[in-house]
């Protein structure tokens, strides 16, 4: 899967895992690098979905548009699909399968 980044700040943190171990800490930074890994190796969001405790959704309310993927409780990683068009099934929804493309936007604690 192609990934993008919204701030040079968050790809340093999700592709170098000292930065990432140095703001997020040791777990967390495995965690997130294990996430990341699975993610270039995607080829698109429906693989995701196989993965044991990836726990891969779409999230609603203010936050609709945007998925995430669980890094360690509560954190998740929250991204965006980047495809355009945005690949969508015939009901609205989001064609996962066509997704190949992503945008990640924040590591976050959404509760």
């Amino acid at each position: 899967m192609d990934i993008y980044f919204k701030t040079k700040a968050l790809q340093k943190i999700c592709e170098n895992h000292e930065s990432a171990k140095k703001k997020l800490g040791d777990i967390m930074a495995r965690k997130l690098g294990q996430r990341m890994m699975e993610l270039w190796a995607a080829e698109n969001l429906s693989d995701m979905a196989l993965l044991p405790g990836a726990r891969i959704h779409e999230l609603s309310g203010d936050r609709k548009g945007q998925l995430s993927v669980d890094l360690k409780h509560p954190y998740r990683l929250l991204f965006l699909p980047a495809n355009i068009p945005l690949p969508l099934k015939e009901d609205g929804g989001l064609d996962w399968s066509a997704v190949t493309e992503i945008e990640i936007i924040e590591i976050v604690d959404t509760h």
